[in-house]
Formats: structure tokens, C-alpha cells, sequence
């Protein structure tokens, strides 16, 4: 009895593209920090819509009184029926689904009378550079994303010394008020970094971390500032602003495999997987957008 693939040799290349995708996200991948520096990778998955669960609590942490020293608490006429900690919190966690939000397809074909290379290597070399392009399209819906669940957002009206400052400090501020833990790092458009390097404040004699000749900054009002390409943000907005490490990445890998071709002498290269992103909710209140409304400065959406 015949196979659906009509008997033609199959080979899956799951394992080897899931690391890959791995290693390239750790490297390549522009928001790496905001899910952490790691992308969650499956391989083997079912077509279905739920990526994995995830244990959430929404009960706050209770800060209770002094430990109480009195008598009858948990002793004398209390014993049994009191206690000196205060009120106790029941902790139950809750299974949250985490849905997949998009997919991602590659399509290649390998002739033996063309490629001009040993096949095996021409099928390690697509991979890679697959798993390269693949990031591309990573980077921009995660780009998406940060700009869909920033739970804060600023305006600047233009590039100005005095406007960037104050736009620096205002979310200085912010970020002491909502007692973020971390560093922020602040995600900007290439015209916007240029700004904060040319800024007056930022020179070795305040002691800013920057390099004029290499036209790097590396902090700014005690924000980490890194420059990433316009096409990542979305028309007018020009600075994505996060705590770092608060935030999840995955993908599932469906299939990633070299099938015999009945229209050529090789074989076809083909992967197919989905993926997406979360963040809790309280998590939302760290992340942070600007946008510029200052005409032609906030680009175009990418």
C-alpha cells in the first residue's frame, strides 16, 4: 500500500532548525532582551491553536504587620485558632493558555544537476540562512507586539535639546513611580538616536557613557539607548521602552524536512511552524512607547 508521499524518501531536519532558530535569536534578534535573550523553541508540534500553558497568580503578595507577640496568639486561649504571622494568603496559580499569533513558511528546491555543491551541505546552508531570514520577520512582529502591550506612552514634538530632555526625564519618573525592577533599555529609531548622541548633556565631563567617534551611546538619563532599524516601528512612533527579561518568545516548529521532487532531480526543502508572544499583565505597566508628532520625523510604518 502506497504512503501519501508516494513512497518518496523523507528526511526531518526539526531538531537541526530549532537550534538554529536558537542561535540566531541569541545573536541576531533585535528585542532578544525583552523576552529574556532566549526564544522558546518546539519541535514535532500538532497543528493547534495553544502554544503551552503558563502558571499565573493574581493574588498580591501581602505585607502583614509586626510578628505579634501577644499571650494568646497561637498560645494560651489562642492556641488552635490564632497565629502570630497575621492573616494567611492561599496562593493558587492558574493555568493560562498562551495561543500561538502567527506563522511562518519556507518553500526551496535543491537540483543535484544545479546546486554546484554536495547536497547535504547546500541543505545546511539553506537551513541557517533560513533560520536568518526567519529572524527578519521574529524581529518585526515582536516589534508589533512590544508596540501592542506598552501600558504607557509619551509624545515629542520635535528633536530639540530641551524636548529630549524632558521627554527623558518624564519617563525617569514614570519608571520610579511604578517602581519598575531593572534597568530600562530604550529601543529608538536611527534619527532619534542621532539626537540623543548630538545632546549636550552627553559628553565625558558628566560622565555619560558614549562614543562620539563610533556615534554610540550607551546611556542616557539612565536609560540604556540602542538604535534599530525604522522598518521595526510602526508609522510615528520612534522609541520602544522596556524592562528587560519580562516577556516570552516561542515558536513551534511543524515541520522542517527535504522531500523528493517527482518535478526535478532533488529534493524540495520545506518548514512550516507558528508562533507568538506573552506578557502578563501587570507586566504591560513597564512597557513603554514614544511617538513623534513632529511631522516627517516619526518615518514611516515598516
Amino acid at each position: 500500500m502506497s504512503t501519501a508521499n508516494q513512497n518518496q524518501p523523507v528526511r526531518s531536519y526539526q531538531p537541526q532548525f530549532k537550534q538554529l532558530l536558537q542561535a540566531v535569536f541569541r545573536t541576531q534578534a533585535y528585542f532578544r532582551d525583552f523576552f529574556g535573550g532566549e526564544i522558546e523553541a518546539l519541535d514535532g508540534v500538532q497543528h493547534n491553536e495553544t502554544a503551552f500553558y503558563v502558571k499565573t497568580s493574581d493574588i498580591p503578595v501581602v505585607v502583614g504587620s509586626a510578628y505579634n507577640k501577644d499571650a494568646n496568639t497561637a498560645f494560651g486561649t489562642g492556641t488552635g485558632n490564632s497565629t502570630r504571622f497575621g492573616p494567611r494568603t492561599e496562593i493558587i496559580y492558574t493555568d493560562t493558555p498562551v495561543p500561538y499569533r502567527w506563522e511562518w513558511v519556507f518553500h526551496e528546491g535543491i537540483d543535484r544537476h544545479t546546486v554546484n555543491n554536495d547536497m547535504q551541505a547546500a541543505i545546511a546552508d539553506r537551513l541557517d540562512l533560513q533560520a536568518q531570514a526567519k529572524m527578519k520577520l521574529f524581529d518585526t512582529k515582536h516589534a508589533e507586539f512590544i508596540s501592542s502591550v506598552a501600558g504607557h506612552s509619551e509624545t515629542l514634538a520635535d528633536y530639540s535639546e530641551d524636548a529630549v530632555l524632558k521627554l527623558f526625564n518624564d519617563l525617569a519618573t514614570y519608571y520610579t513611580n511604578i517602581e519598575a525592577i531593572g534597568q530600562p533599555v530604550a529601543k529608538v529609531r536611527p534619527e532619534f538616536y542621532n539626537a540623543i548622541v548630538d545632546h549636550p548633556i552627553v559628553n565625558s565631563a558628566k560622565g555619560s557613557s558614549v562614543n562620539i567617534e563610533r556615534n554610540q551611546v550607551l546611556m542616557f538619563k539612565d536609560f540604556a539607548i540602542q538604535r534599530v532599524p525604522d522598518r521595526l516601528f510602526k508609522q510615528n512612533e520612534i522609541a520602544y521602552i522596556y524592562i528587560p527579561g519580562i516577556a516570552k518568545a516561542f515558536t513551534g516548529i511543524n515541520t522542517a524536512r527535504t522531500i523528493e521532487s517527482e518535478d526535478f532531480d532533488g529534493v524540495a526543502l520545506q518548514g512550516a511552524g507558528k508562533a507568538g508572544e506573552f506578557i502578563l499583565e501587570d507586566n504591560k505597566l513597564a512597557v513603554a512607547k514614544v511617538t513623534y508628532s513632529g511631522g516627517s520625523g516619526g518615518g514611516v510604518e515598516g
